[in-house]
């Protein structure tokens, strides 16, 4: 009986360590439906993995997107390490043809969202750019050169930023001589052996076992996967699975690519001099408790994919969940998840 009960959960078939984890996520989509992807690790290995839906198993890549602002922090943060790169470089020192307004910008404002940076999306008028005329980073870069100002002075305020993290994923580009999604692959993915997590870029790249984005409209899903922004790749351009992101958790738990004291930096939350609102955000990670325990945590969103990572520190608890749906909330049902397994 005892192997039976291990064996079923290994495989994912509901039993989870302190509550019925598949009783949460089963109920909420079919197997001709998109879906959903759950990883949880617990001490240090993983507790439960199951797909939901169709054509989705451990191995499906997702498109991640503001999840991705981790990874690009990291490169950023291994930069910092190679001593090639320092948190109080400005914009104006790495990109010299800058407008003013860059010269009072860090890289750590960058990596805080603390730039003031005008929002790309918000500057990208008339019909330019398309679902198959995408804007690229460089053209994020060129938007954000005709602007004489950002929205507030540097430091001073708080403002969640796709502009400030496709610039960083700009600066590791310029700064290693090499292209962003292969610097991530020799520094990080490559390291971790996370062989199917890559930086998409359309016509250069194919993504292994990929799943597409949908929209639910009525009774029925569309697919819903690419978007005029769906190309910007520092603050959204990756794509991974459950089997790599494992990979990637155990590597934070064991300071495999940073010391301990070199990840301090990422998981202090920044200080800002005029609040508007109460936020705790580091190097890529919220960093607010919830219920009383400590966390660092991502959502992801964009055109037909949802996704989170919530780490519980004290806990020694990671919960991923990737949606290729638009009408499920995986944070929410992180913390559900979370509540059966701590309750």
């Amino acid at each position: 009986m005892r192997l039976f009960l291990l064996l079923a959960f290994v495989v994912g078939v509901g039993i989870a360590p302190a509550g019925n984890i598949d009783a949460i996520f089963a109920p909420l989509t079919d197997a001709k439906s998109p879906g959903i992807a759950v990883l949880v690790r617990q001490n240090g290995r993983t507790v439960f993995q199951k797909a939901y839906g169709a054509g989705i198993d451990p191995t499906t890549d997702f498109r991640l997107a503001s999840f991705t602002k981790q990874f690009t922090a990291m490169g950023i943060m291994l930069l910092v390490h190679d001593g090639k790169l320092r948190y109080d470089q400005s914009i104006s020192e790495i990109f010299p043809g800058f407008p003013a307004y860059g010269k009072a910008i860090t890289v750590h404002h960058l990596l805080t969202h603390t730039s003031g940076l005008p929002d790309y999306e918000d500057l990208m008028k008339g019909d330019t750019w398309t679902a198959t005329h995408q804007i690229q980073d460089d053209e994020v870069l060129g938007l954000l050169k005709q602007q004489t100002a950002g929205k507030f002075a540097p430091g001073t305020s708080w403002a969640y930023s796709n502009s400030g993290y496709v610039v960083l994923g700009l600066i590791v580009a310029k700064v290693s001589g090499a292209p962003f999604g292969r610097f991530l692959h020799q520094r990080i993915f490559q390291p971790l052996h996370m062989s199917h997590t890559l930086i998409y870029i359309n016509g250069k790249n194919t993504v292994p076992h990929r799943t597409y984005g949908h929209t639910r409209q009525g009774n029925h899903f569309v697919e819903t996967d690419q978007s005029s922004t769906s190309a910007t790749q520092g603050d959204g351009g990756i794509y991974s699975n459950l089997e790599d992101l494992a990979k990637w958790d155990r590597a934070l738990d064991s300071h495999t690519l940073l010391s301990e004291a070199e990840m301090r930096p990422a998981l202090t939350p920044v200080q800002v001099a005029k609040p508007a609102d109460p936020v705790s955000y580091g190097f890529g990670w919220f960093l607010d408790p919830f219920e009383g325990h400590p966390r660092m945590w991502h959502t992801g969103s964009t055109i037909g994919f949802r996704t989170v990572i919530e780490r519980f520190t004290t806990d020694k608890l990671t919960i991923v969940v990737l949606c290729n749906r638009t009408d499920l909330d995986p944070e929410k049902l992180a913390l559900q998840a979370f509540r059966a397994l701590t309750r």
